[in-house]
C-alpha cells in the first residue's frame, strides 16, 4: 500500500471536570447510569462505507431490536424536531447519539443534525458510533460539532484476522477487498482512537465476538486499546445474519469468558442490549417500540426516582 499523509487533529476539547459528568450520565460508559439516565439515537445515518460479513441494515423494521435497525430515517430537522420532544417529555434523557442505521461518518446529515441539536441544548452529552474508516478525516468535524462520547467498533487488530470479516471497504473513492480492505480498516481505527483520546474524547470500543474467527484474537485487541487510552470496551456477541446467517453465536458464557480475559487491560461493559438505530429512554426499555401506556408508566416511575434522589 501506499504511503499516505498522517491526519492530524488540531482541534482540542476541554479537559475538565466534565469528562466526570459526561460519564456519570452515560448509560453506555457507566453501570449505575444505566438505570438513572437515558439516552436518544437519531437515524440520520442511512449510508455506509463498508459491508461487513454480519451486518443487514434493515430500515422499517419494527419487530427487531438491533444494530442497523430503525422504522425511519430522519433529515437533521426532524432530528431536531424529535429531540426537542423526547427530552421535554423525557427529561432523565442526558446522551444524544447517532448510531446509523449506516456509519454516522459517511453521512453529511450526522453533522447538520448534531450541529443543529448542539446549537439548541448545549448542555446535553453528544454521542457517536462508527466503524472509524473515515475517523482520522472526520475527527476535526466531530470536535466542531460538540462530540464529547465515541464509540468505535473494533474486531481485530490483525488484518489476516479482520479480512474474514469484512466484505469490502469503500475508502476515498475507490472499493477493497480482502487483505488490502483490512488494512486500511485496522490502520484508520487505530490512527482514529489515537487522535480521539489525545483531542480529549471518552472513548468506547466495540468488538463484535465471532466464534471460530476472532474469540482468541480479542485480548490482543484490549492489550492494544489499552495503550491507545480507550475508557472501556464493549465485548457483543455475534448476532447470525447476513453472510454469517449460517454460523453459531457465542454463548452467555463465552461472551463473559472474553469479557473476563480483557477487563486486566481495559473495564469491560457488561450491559449492552444493542440497540437499535432509533432506540431512546433506558438501555434495555426502548421507548420507540413500547405503547404509549407503557411509556407513560415509565415517565412516572423514572420522575419519582428523580425527585429520590434529589431528596438525598
Amino acid at each position: 500500500m501506499e504511503n499516505e499523509e498522517t491526519n492530524v487533529c488540531e482541534i482540542e476539547i476541554s479537559k475538565d471536570e466534565n469528562v466526570t459528568r459526561i460519564i456519570a450520565q452515560h448509560p453506555c460508559y457507566s453501570k449505575e447510569a444505566q438505570h438513572k439516565f437515558g439516552r436518544i439515537h437519531l437515524a440520520v445515518a442511512p449510508k455506509c462505507n463498508i459491508q461487513c460479513n454480519y451486518c443487514d441494515r434493515k430500515f422499517d423494521c419494527v419487530n427487531e431490536s438491533r444494530p442497523g435497525v430503525t422504522s425511519e430515517v430522519l433529515s437533521p430537522l426532524d432530528a431536531l424536531e424529535k429531540t426537542k420532544q423526547v427530552l421535554k417529555e423525557y427529561p432523565f434523557i442526558k446522551v444524544v447519539g447517532v448510531a446509523g442505521p449506516g456509519d454516522p461518518l459517511a453521512n453529511d446529515s450526522t453533522f447538520e443534525a448534531l450541529e443543529l441539536i448542539k446549537k439548541e441544548f448545549p448542555d446535553v452529552t453528544l454521542c457517536l458510533s462508527t466503524n472509524g474508516l473515515a475517523l482520522p478525516e472526520k475527527l476535526p468535524d466531530l470536535l466542531r460539532v460538540g462530540v464529547t462520547t465515541l464509540t468505535v467498533t473494533m474486531n481485530a487488530i490483525d488484518p489476516e484476522i479482520e479480512a474474514q470479516l469484512i466484505g469490502h471497504v469503500s475508502y476515498k473513492g475507490k472499493i477493497y477487498r480482502g487483505i488490502e480492505a483490512a488494512e486500511i480498516m485496522v490502520r484508520n481505527q487505530l490512527e482514529g482512537i489515537r487522535l480521539a483520546v489525545e483531542a480529549g474524547l471518552v472513548v468506547k470500543v466495540n468488538t463484535v465476538l465471532v466464534p471460530g474467527i476472532n474469540d482468541k484474537h480479542i485480548v490482543e485487541v484490549a492489550r492494544k486499546i489499552n495503550e491507545l487510552g480507550v475508557f472501556i470496551m464493549n465485548v457483543m456477541p455475534l448476532i447470525c445474519q447476513a453472510k454469517f446467517a449460517d454460523r453459531e453465536p457465542p454463548s452467555p458464557a463465552e461472551c463473559k469468558a472474553v469479557q473476563n480475559e480483557c477487563e486486566p487491560y481495559v473495564q469491560q461493559m457488561r450491559h449492552c442490549r444493542q440497540c437499535r438505530s432509533d432506540a431512546f429512554g433506558l438501555i434495555g426499555q426502548d421507548l420507540s417500540q413500547m405503547s404509549e401506556e407503557r411509556r407513560n408508566i415509565i415517565k412516572v416511575d423514572m420522575n419519582k426516582k428523580s425527585e429520590v434522589d434529589e431528596e438525598a
